[in-house]
């Protein structure tokens, strides 16, 4: 069981996005919520993995709510050894104009790449392939990985950009596997999308892999 540590800034790293990805790792994880105030190097170190979940707001927003201090010393905290994991606004996060945290690729937005197949702003499911299989998963302007820098692929959206890899100790999800019942039900087009939590498991085997040495 591994401490993970979920940053929360309502609505910009929002409750829905934090507390889904604790709902999913719950009995399997220690969840603690962590919010701005509390970054340091020191106090990012009890954990193996920092999460930087979604939320509605723009990645602009970065430095209203994160003082490069802060984006420093989550910088370190990888750079020493530590785990992040990103989720749409978090993966957007990991990129060059923000933590810094990846080598050789970028993150940007999925609909406005060559031929994606949703290509405004609104909550839906996007086609995706994880790991050889189809599934339909909450989207919301999420992000997708540009670059020719190495890193392990686990899933692809409908165009075969990658959705969600892993480089290193960094992993960056652009759709919303944390997802629960409700997102879904506020739509009317959306409640027979539910997953049902099978996307919680896909989210929990993710982590798995990023703990791995």
């Amino acid at each position: 069981m591994a401490n993970i540590g979920i940053y929360k800034h309502h609505p910009f790293c929002s409750e829905d996005s934090a507390s889904g990805v604790s709902n999913a790792m719950d009995h399997f994880h220690a969840c603690k919520y962590f919010d701005e105030s509390d970054i340091t190097l020191s106090f990012l170190k009890q954990f193996e993995i920092i999460v930087f979940p979604g939320g509605i707001g723009d990645s602009s927003e970065f430095a209203n709510l994160i003082h490069w201090r802060k984006a420093l010393a989550v910088n370190q905290y990888v750079e020493e050894g530590g785990r992040y994991l990103g989720i749409c606004m978090g993966a957007y996060w990991a990129g060059s104009h923000y933590f810094d945290i990846l080598r050789g690729v970028d993150v940007t937005q999925y609909i406005k790449r060559p031929n994606a197949d949703i290509n405004r702003s609104y909550d839906t499911v996007a086609e995706i392939e994880w790991l050889g299989h189809k599934e339909e998963m909450f989207f919301y302007d999420g992000s997708v990985i540009v670059g020719d820098g190495y890193y392990d692929t686990i899933a692809k959206y409908k165009n075969d950009e990658p959705m969600a890899i892993i480089q290193d100790r960094v992993g960056l999800i652009g759709c919303h596997p944390e997802s629960d019942k409700y997102w879904y039900d506020s739509w009317n087009y959306m409640p027979n999308k539910w997953h049902e939590h099978r996307h919680w498991k896909l989210l929990r085997d993710f982590v798995d892999k990023l703990l791995v040495p």
